[in-house]
């Protein structure tokens, strides 16, 4: 149940981001579905198909498919209120990874990958959708920009496996690892923090 209540969640914060991004490009109310569902579904797609878990986890829970289209009528006809909050688009796109992060990590533990792997699983989980929606809407996707965003959902990862080291139950360690992703973005962000560019200033 707590797994699978992070699995929502997830799907929630997505594709709220994807509508927003759709908002912003003024496309119609298919267009808006159609990035909300891209953004949601197209990291946990690709992880299934890479792990061999077929049909995908939206064909086989029609559970995804109703919250994606309730979340997407929700954000349309509150979307004044979410715009309100300036920073709404990058709030749920950093709640997303955070939760798909720990999403993949644990899809990777269940088939038996080596933590390693477990956690590239997790951030292709957390970071495909975004990739998505950003290619369809003629942006380049934030996973390629200097901005911390794949690395948070590394070392997110990573710190599964440590706090799952620590004489704590499972749930807390799940949720510390998210934490941890959100608390990286959102420090990266706050102090502008970002990765070298390999281009130097003519």
């Amino acid at each position: 149940m707590f797994y699978f209540t992070i699995d929502i969640l997830g799907t929630i914060a997505f594709a709220i981001s994807g509508v927003l991004v759709a908002m912003d490009k003024k496309l119609d109310v298919f267009g808006v579905f159609i990035i909300a569902f891209v953004t949601a579904v197209g990291g946990g797609t690709l992880r299934d198909i890479l792990i061999g878990n077929t049909p995908v986890g939206w064909l086989r829970e029609s559970v995804y498919v109703f919250t994606i289209v309730g979340t997407v009528i929700f954000s349309i006809v509150f979307r004044n209120k979410l715009k309100y909050f300036r920073k709404s688009l990058f709030l749920f796109d950093t709640i997303g990874i955070g939760l798909y992060t720990v999403i993949g990590v644990q899809k990777g533990l269940a088939v038996g990958l080596a933590p390693v792997m477990c956690v590239a699983l997790g951030t292709m989980t957390a970071s495909f959708g975004g990739v998505l929606r950003d290619i369809l809407c003629n942006e380049i996707p934030v996973i390629f920009r200097k901005e911390i965003y794949a690395t948070a959902c590394i070392l997110g990862g990573f710190g599964y496996f440590l706090f799952n080291e620590l004489p704590i139950v499972q749930e807390y360690a799940y949720v510390g690892a998210i934490l941890l992703v959100i608390s990286i973005r959102l420090l990266a962000v706050r102090f502008k923090i970002a990765l070298p560019s390999v281009y130097r200033n003519q």
